[in-house]
Order: C-alpha cells, then structure tokens, then sequence
C-alpha cells in the first residue's frame, strides 16, 4: 500500500530534518505515527501527501512510484490529507466543502453523519460559510469531516485532536474504530494521544528524523508507557 524508502529531506535552509526513513504500511491498517515534538511526525506525513519533496528516497503507493507527485496528482491517486492547522475558505459553505470532497451531492442524512462523528450538529452547521466566524477547532472538525467524505484509499491526519474538545475527540476515536472495522481504507495518524494509540494496528516511532521503533500495537505501546520512553515521548492521556 504504502512504502517509504530511505526518505530524507532538509529545510529550505539546509538544515536536515530528516535523516532516513523507511517504513511500509498494509492495506487497510490503522498506523499511528508517534514521537517527541520536533522528531519529524509532521514532515513525514508532509512528504507522504505531496506537500513537500524528499531530497532523496522513494515513495510508493499501490506499487506506483509517487515521489515526484504533487499533492493534487497523489489526491487523484486516492491520498488524503487533513492539516495540523486547517484552511479557511471564504464564499464556501460546509455543505459545499462536504460536497466537493466526496465528489458528489450529499443528502442530510449523510451530511449530518459525517459532522455527527466529529461531534457537530448538522443543522447548526451545513450552510454556515467557512471563515473567521468559525472557531479553530470547529475548522478542525469540519476538515476531518472532509476527509472522511472523501473515503479515500489512504487518509493521512496530522495530530487530528490539536483544538478539539475531549466529548468531540471521543466520537472522532469512534468514527477511527469504525473505518478500521468496516476496512474502509487505510488510515494514518499522527498522534501521541494514548486514545488513538490503544487502537493502532501498528506504532512507529519517529525521533530525531529516524524511525526508532515500528511494529504491531502489542509490541510496540507497552515500551512507550514505561517511564523511560515517557520522558522521551510524553504520551497525552486525552
């Protein structure tokens, strides 16, 4: 499904940020990306989703060598992206945004389950317009709400709990349980919530622009509890 080998990449600057990755996701598994601030999480789900270019290393997905792809060819290969920090768009509406994500007409019943799993009220939001008049982590919702319309091969969501309350958190995680229940795709987050971690397939550990550790939950979440890697890897409760 996805593969990423030898990845390295440096700032416009020059400084290094990542060193060497290697990681391979199935098809269908939920991977949680996890590590201490600063250790390349973020950067790598950039270099995954096509918004920045590694210096070096290959990329596939679906066997198809994507490393020159920009973000909007990967999109069409069936790559989703959902920001840190989301983007406002004047003049559409969360219905529009909806809409145009998953390609189609949606139906009230179906727009108001997709923003019911990100804990939003679809009455009080499906003709509301995306702008300043929406709060940071209502923008945040609506975007992982987005993405879930798309109902992508691969959906990528970076520290998806970043600005959300703990009750709307909670019903993301259940939305998260439920792709990974029905194989609707692949998913992966990164995270260093316990929450979203106790319902992996499979942790990497990301430290220092390197992969520090990869494998099934089993293996991998018992080590990162334990009070050395906790200093090294603060885990939130949520």
């Amino acid at each position: 499904m996805l593969e990423l080998e030898h990845i390295a990449w440096d700032t416009p600057e020059g400084e290094n940020i990542i060193h060497d990755i290697s990681l391979n996701i199935e098809e269908g598994r939920l991977a949680v990306i996890t590590g201490p601030n600063g250790g390349g999480k973020t950067t790598t789900a950039k270099l995954i989703a096509g918004l920045i270019t590694p210096a070096s290393g290959k990329i596939y997905f679906d066997g198809q060598d994507i490393t020159d792809m920009d973000i909007t060819a990967r999109a069409n290969a069936g790559i989703a992206y959902a920001f840190q920090q989301p983007v406002r768009f004047k003049g559409l509406s969360v219905r529009d945004i909806l809409e145009l994500s998953a390609g189609r007409e949606l139906n009230e019943g179906e727009l108001c389950g997709l923003l019911g799993k990100v804990g939003l009220c679809a009455n009080d939001y499906i003709d509301r317009e995306l702008n300043a008049g929406l709060s940071g982590g209502e923008m945040k919702r609506i975007e992982i709400a987005t993405v879930l319309a798309r109902d992508a091969k691969l959906s990528v969501f970076d520290e998806p709990e970043a600005g959300i309350d703990l009750w709307s958190f909670s019903k993301l995680v259940e939305a998260f349980k439920e792709i990974q229940k029905e194989k609707r795709g692949t998913l992966l987050i990164i995270s260093h919530q316990e929450r979203i971690l106790e319902i992996a397939d499979e942790i990497i550990v990301v430290a220092k622009g390197r992969v520090r550790a990869a494998g099934a939950r089993e293996e991998i979440l018992p080590s990162l509890l334990k009070d050395e890697m906790s200093n090294m890897c603060p885990l939130d409760k949520g």
